[in-house]
């Protein structure tokens, strides 16, 4: 009868006994699972007299009860006989996992950031993906600038109705700015890091997302020497007191005037190498002051206010640092390149 049949379960469950843990599984899998033993008196039960159920039913939940506790029984005297082993190896490290890096990128962007907050700038992020209003227009592109194009931008949705509402992913952290500049009135002194999508071929030289680091300063009587002098001081911070730096004319659609800023080579000393092409120079970020058109679009009275605004990209701020030739590395995530900047913080 199944009730004989329980009875002999019970008793078999209470006298379990195991070495280990594989063990235990095994029991476990005997008597508790889909196509155990208990699991087939279930079967049965199917056939058991209606009179009789009740008293059956009470059995199998007994000895179900009886097999877990059992079991979970074993499972602790295991873990405390192998906590009390002798073997345990007493020299053996409290961290055997071996610990992460930053990545150069994170490193060099914190080094960054951690320099104009000791200028007073405060951190502001925005979206990656945003509208055309914010990332082009409120800065001044003209409707057929060529960064509005499919061969530079990355659309998510288009508007053919109304192309300040196309969506994108940003092509510059600007966007950020405007973002800013439309919520806070001056004085503005922000930092604004993030990730940025070019539609580009990806190569040694160029990829198709990056990363940028763009300021902001806006408030009354802001000349174009306070610019250059923060940037002086931002860059013998990051490459070094006796580092020089030159500013040469260039054309931004949200800054006039504009320039591009070159710093004497670190690696030479400004005497001319390979890596600075033999001119003692190198390009590391755009800059100006910030156009009126740009302050009147973001609702700051540029009768009253003016400002200075700069970005540079943080693989470039990278490779001058550690010399990386190759920008594909940056997102390969190849532990061997990672662990050569374990000591570089």
């Amino acid at each position: 009868m199944l009730i004989d049949k329980i009875d002999e379960l019970l008793k078999e469950v209470g006298n379990l006994s195991a070495k280990n843990a594989e063990e235990i599984e095994q029991l476990r899998l005997k008597y508790l699972s889909k196509k155990g033993e208990i699991n087939a008196l279930m079967n049965d039960f199917r056939n058991v007299a209606a009179d009789q159920k009740k008293a059956v039913g009470i059995k199998i939940n007994e000895l179900k009860q009886l097999a877990i506790t059992r079991i979970n029984e074993l499972k602790e005297q295991c873990e405390t006989q192998e906590s009390e082993g002798d073997d345990i190896d007493l020299t053996r490290t409290a961290y055997p996992v071996k610990l992460g890096t930053r990545h150069p990128l994170t490193i060099v962007k914190n080094e960054i950031i951690d320099i104009f907050q000791r200028m007073g700038f405060t951190l502001a992020e925005g979206p990656e993906i945003d509208d055309d209003l914010h990332v082009f227009t409120k800065l001044n592109f003209a409707a057929d600038h060529p960064a509005r194009d499919m061969q530079d931008t990355f659309f998510v949705e288009t508007n053919p109705n109304d192309v300040a509402k196309n969506v994108i992913l940003r092509s510059h952290t600007s966007n950020d700015q405007s973002h800013y500049m439309e919520t806070h009135q001056p004085p503005i002194r922000v930092i604004c890091p993030g990730r940025v999508y070019r539609n580009e071929a990806i190569s040694a030289r160029a990829h198709c997302f990056f990363h940028q680091v763009e300021g902001l300063y806006v408030d009354k009587n802001v000349s174009f020497t306070d610019l250059k002098q923060v940037l002086l001081s931002f860059a013998r911070e990051m490459f070094g007191a006796d580092t020089k730096i030159r500013l040469r004319p260039s054309y931004f659609p949200f800054t006039e005037p504009s320039a591009e800023m070159d710093i004497s080579c670190h690696i030479c000393g400004g005497k001319g190498c390979g890596f600075c092409k033999h001119t003692g120079w190198v390009e590391i970020l755009g800059c100006g002051m910030v156009d009126p058109n740009v302050l009147e679009a973001c609702g700051i009275d540029s009768t009253v206010y003016t400002g200075y605004a700069f970005g540079m990209g943080v693989e470039r701020i990278t490779n001058l640092k550690y010399r990386v030739a190759d920008l594909r590395m940056f997102s390969e995530n190849d532990v061997r390149f990672l662990h050569e900047f374990e000591a570089a913080y």
